[in-house]
């Protein structure tokens, strides 16, 4: 309306005089037009002038016309210019991208998964049987030595030549250069996911296809490359470089690789804890790249940790991004990453922390491993390691699956019940996600009080099967009001995209789950939160 009242004749003529605009180029709303036709005459006018229009170019091509008007942007700057080169000397050369993955990153993989399992056995001993403990634990170090020898033996490709080099410029080169590498390998991936996506989907409609799944299901994590691949392959050069003798050159050649990573962590790029892929943490990469951060930060590196867990495909990443503001890839993809923020100087008394440390997780009951017969245990595992590093986890829940619901909650509660065994009573927080009534909460007091009589009864099953029968109620393991830990948020789209917008009240009802997550926190009642290196070790312990 104020821009009506300010709307005067006169400016439109002499605007239209200067640009020399004709009566068909003016789009005027008459008295005696509604509102619903003048948008289908200007939607009508739009698809005409785009339809006739023999000039089409991509955004990267309006760069250069962009600098003819004056306007400046990014890739008119050097240092932008000079790390999009360094990414196209990485992916220019991608046709085949498991090729790539084989020929340019060969140290993961099937080579990295070997060594999970090995590393697995060795603590589990599943399949001793009747051997010796010693020697077989022998032979499973020994083959562990084969398999870094392995590793060893690969030269640095020149991806990764050039990855690492670009990654070792200054700051803003590296933010570039990591920018133009997601963008052009997600063009690369976009092309041959999309296929095997919608083979996926058409398949998963028939419940016979489960062998034909499984293998989609293969070609999907070889034809998906971004830059965590990369990171992955630094971590293992790392790692197996380890293996050789303090003065061997190659050795000596990667030191500084954990500092790169740690770099990242600044810069708000997320450290992956947990490679899916494998189902494996790269314990000595992952606790020298944050000895590195410590080292960086000292003295101000004390931290409190946020963790989400939930069901795949549930919007866990998009909570967290909306949340905090970072960057974790919205995909269902497999893995444990956390990102670092640094907490303003007003709210460090109050936080008595230096950083927030947020982890994104894989989704639990994914059907990638559902086909698995150790699926539950991964599951159980995910949820004991992320809820152990965790001041508050995160309850993620999509209301419109009640089974999922209750098959989270008990690994759910099977962790926090290990955590009261050492001691530690973390908080949580029930996130009810697409709830359409904005008047939820008020409604749903019979849904929670149904929903405390299910975690009571979970505990009580999970006790029993632990051998910890004292534990009775859920708030006996875990720091849990039913008024206060359950947040109810709408759906992130009003209607469906593409082309629906987005919600507003998503927003909203975040902030105010953020602002309770940070109330919590200032109300945490240990003394002293953890700094970095003990966060390294509850990791290393885990």
């Amino acid at each position: 309306k104020k821009e009506l009242k300010n709307f005067c004749l006169n400016d439109l003529k002499w605007v239209a005089g200067q640009l020399q605009l004709k009566n068909t180029n003016i789009l005027l709303k008459t008295k005696t037009m509604n509102d619903a036709d003048f948008v289908q005459n200007v939607q009508k006018t739009m698809r005409s002038v785009i339809k006739d229009t023999g000039i089409r170019m991509s955004l990267e091509q309006m760069a250069s016309i962009a600098h003819e008007l004056g306007i400046c942007v990014d890739e008119d700057r050097p240092e932008c210019q000079k790390a999009k080169q360094n990414a196209d000397a990485v992916t220019e050369q991608i046709e085949d991208i498991p090729r790539f993955k084989k020929e340019q990153l060969p140290r993961q993989g099937e080579t990295w998964k070997k060594l999970t399992s090995l590393e697995k056995e060795e603590i589990r001993l599943k399949k001793v049987g009747s051997q010796n403990i010693d020697v077989y634990k022998a032979r499973l170090r020994e083959n562990k030595k084969d398999l870094r020898h392995k590793q060893n033996s690969y030269d640095i490709s020149a991806a990764m030549a050039c990855f690492i080099n670009s990654l070792s410029g200054q700051s803003i080169e590296r933010l570039y250069f990591l920018k133009w590498m997601r963008i052009n390998l997600d063009n690369l991936s976009r092309k041959k996911l999309s296929g095997l996506r919608e083979q996926y989907k058409e398949m998963s409609k028939k419940s016979d296809n489960k062998e034909v799944l499984k293998r989609i299901d293969v070609q999907l994590s070889d034809s998906s490359l971004g830059t965590e691949n990369f990171i992955r392959e630094m971590s293992q050069i790392y790692e197996a470089s380890l293996t050789l003798s303090e003065s061997d050159l190659s050795r000596k050649q990667f030191q500084h690789l954990p500092r790169l990573c740690a770099q990242l962590l600044l810069d708000g790029f997320p450290l992956e804890l947990v490679d899916g892929d494998a189902s494996n943490i790269p314990l000595r990469w992952v606790s020298d790249v944050l000895a590195q951060l410590n080292e960086l930060v000292s003295p101000n590196n004390k931290i409190l940790v946020v963790t989400v867990l939930g069901v795949q495909s549930t919007g866990k990443s998009t909570l967290l991004n909306t949340m905090f503001g970072v960057q974790f890839a919205v995909s269902s993809g497999r893995y444990i990453q956390s990102g670092l923020i640094k907490v303003s100087e007003d709210m460090k008394t109050n936080l008595n922390c230096d950083f927030l440390v947020i982890i994104d997780t894989e989704g639990l009951k994914s059907q990638e491993l559902a086909t698995l017969e150790n699926s539950y245990e991964h599951d159980n595992e995910l949820a004991t390691l992320v809820v152990g590093l965790s001041d508050i986890t995160i309850i993620n829940i999509a209301m419109e699956n009640s089974t999922e619901m209750k098959d989270i909650l008990q690994i759910v509660v099977h962790a926090f019940l290990r955590m009261k065994e050492i001691g530690k009573k973390p908080k949580c927080q029930f996130v009810h996600q697409n709830v359409s009534d904005v008047s939820a909460h008020e409604k749903n007091l019979r849904d929670r009080k149904v929903l405390l009589q299910q975690l009571n009864e979970m505990t009580q099953a999970a006790a029993k099967m632990e051998r910890k029968e004292k534990y009775k109620s859920f708030t006996d393991v875990m720091d849990y009001d039913p008024d206060s830990g359950n947040w109810y948020i709408p759906g992130l789209w009003n209607g469906s995209p593409p082309m629906a917008p987005v919600n507003a009240g998503y927003s909203e009802a975040v902030y105010e789950l953020k602002e309770n997550v940070i109330q919590l926190l200032e109300k945490s009642q240990e003394k002293q939160n953890k700094n970095i290196k003990e966060f390294v070790e509850n990791i290393c312990t885990g």
